[in-house]
């Protein structure tokens, strides 16, 4: 799976967001400055050739819906993250967030009842 560059990602998300969407409900639900309609209509072209979103014909209009789930791509974006930043070492990836992020008491309690539920499987 390609990774999204930072515009598509906008849109996916929309649309992941969405379910189902036509080109003026992206640009609805995209940051301010909006882009231009045209832009959108390119990008979403691009993103469903990479097999990212499909297009369904309703009337004289597309309506796209994702191919890609958002799980599969968040697990995918994370994966290169810990490969490229932490030495692909989970461990690694886990304390920088642990020290960095000030995570709360209850919020660690929560990572390690989860890490615990994990090897028990």
């Amino acid at each position: 799976m390609q990774k999204l560059g930072k515009r598509e990602e906008q849109i996916m998300q929309v649309v992941w967001q969405l379910g189902k969407a036509f080109i003026k409900d992206i640009i609805d639900g995209l940051p301010e400055p909006k882009p231009h309609y045209n832009t959108v209509a390119t990008m979403v072209k691009i993103l469903t050739e990479k097999g990212f979103l499909q297009a369904e014909k309703l009337g004289n209009t597309f309506q796209y819906t994702p191919k890609v789930l958002l799980a599969d791509y968040r697990q995918q974006d994370v994966a290169s993250i810990k490969k490229k930043y932490f030495g692909n070492s989970f461990a690694n990836m886990l304390t920088h967030f642990a020290k960095e992020e000030n995570l709360s008491d209850k919020e660690l309690d929560e990572l390690i009842q989860l890490i615990k539920s994990k090897k028990s499987n």
